[in-house]
Protein backbone atom coordinates (compact mmCIF):
# COMPACT_ATOMS: atom_id res chain seq x y z
CA UNK A 1 0.00 0.00 0.00
CA UNK A 2 1.73 3.42 -0.71
CA UNK A 3 0.80 6.71 0.38
CA UNK A 4 -1.66 7.90 -1.52
CA UNK A 5 -3.59 4.44 -0.59
CA UNK A 6 -3.05 4.68 2.54
CA UNK A 7 -4.77 8.18 2.93
CA UNK A 8 -7.47 6.79 0.81
CA UNK A 9 -8.04 4.33 3.39
CA UNK A 10 -7.87 6.80 6.37
CA UNK A 11 -10.47 9.30 4.72
CA UNK A 12 -12.71 6.10 4.06
CA UNK A 13 -12.94 4.72 7.39
CA UNK A 14 -13.56 8.63 8.35
CA UNK A 15 -16.49 8.16 6.18
CA UNK A 16 -17.83 4.80 7.48
CA UNK A 17 -17.95 6.94 10.74
CA UNK A 18 -19.86 9.70 9.57
CA UNK A 19 -21.99 7.85 7.73
CA UNK A 20 -23.59 6.29 10.36
CA UNK A 21 -25.28 10.67 11.42
CA UNK A 22 -28.59 10.95 10.31
CA UNK A 23 -28.22 14.87 9.00
CA UNK A 24 -26.22 14.22 5.63
CA UNK A 25 -24.99 17.70 5.61
CA UNK A 26 -24.08 17.53 9.06
CA UNK A 27 -22.21 14.40 7.98
CA UNK A 28 -20.14 15.87 5.25
CA UNK A 29 -19.04 18.79 7.27
CA UNK A 30 -17.51 16.57 10.13
CA UNK A 31 -15.93 14.69 7.30
CA UNK A 32 -14.30 18.18 6.30
CA UNK A 33 -14.10 19.18 9.51
CA UNK A 34 -12.16 16.16 10.85
CA UNK A 35 -9.52 16.43 8.02
CA UNK A 36 -8.50 20.24 8.66
CA UNK A 37 -8.35 19.47 12.17
CA UNK A 38 -6.25 16.06 12.80
CA UNK A 39 -4.52 16.02 9.20
CA UNK A 40 -1.42 17.85 8.65
CA UNK A 41 -1.54 20.36 5.41
CA UNK A 42 0.32 18.08 3.43
CA UNK A 43 -1.24 14.81 3.98
CA UNK A 44 -4.66 16.73 2.77
CA UNK A 45 -2.16 18.44 -0.31
CA UNK A 46 -1.58 14.80 -0.94
CA UNK A 47 -4.87 13.88 -0.54
CA UNK A 48 -6.06 16.14 -2.60
CA UNK A 49 -3.66 15.23 -5.45
CA UNK A 50 -4.93 11.95 -5.16
CA UNK A 51 -8.40 12.52 -5.29
CA UNK A 52 -7.55 14.82 -8.54
CA UNK A 53 -6.07 11.75 -9.57
CA UNK A 54 -9.28 9.31 -10.26
CA UNK A 55 -8.84 7.75 -6.45
CA UNK A 56 -11.78 5.51 -7.60
CA UNK A 57 -12.09 3.68 -4.27
CA UNK A 58 -12.50 6.49 -2.45
CA UNK A 59 -15.87 6.78 -0.16
CA UNK A 60 -18.75 8.10 -1.82
CA UNK A 61 -19.63 10.25 0.99
CA UNK A 62 -16.27 11.69 1.42
CA UNK A 63 -16.09 12.77 -1.96
CA UNK A 64 -19.02 14.95 -1.45
CA UNK A 65 -17.55 15.88 1.71
CA UNK A 66 -14.46 17.50 -0.24
CA UNK A 67 -16.18 18.61 -3.00
CA UNK A 68 -18.32 20.75 -1.10
CA UNK A 69 -15.45 21.87 1.43
CA UNK A 70 -12.41 21.96 -0.58
CA UNK A 71 -11.76 25.54 -0.21
CA UNK A 72 -11.07 25.21 3.81
CA UNK A 73 -9.13 21.56 3.06
CA UNK A 74 -6.53 22.81 0.73
CA UNK A 75 -3.37 23.46 2.56
CA UNK A 76 -2.21 27.68 2.89
CA UNK A 77 1.34 28.28 0.82
CA UNK A 78 3.83 29.45 3.19
CA UNK A 79 5.42 32.94 1.89
CA UNK A 80 9.52 33.32 2.59
CA UNK A 81 10.37 36.40 3.52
Amino acid sequence: MDADDNLVHMANRIGDFFAAQPDREEALAGIAEHLRKFWAPRMRGDFLAALDAGAPALHPLVREAVTAHRAQLAPVARVQG
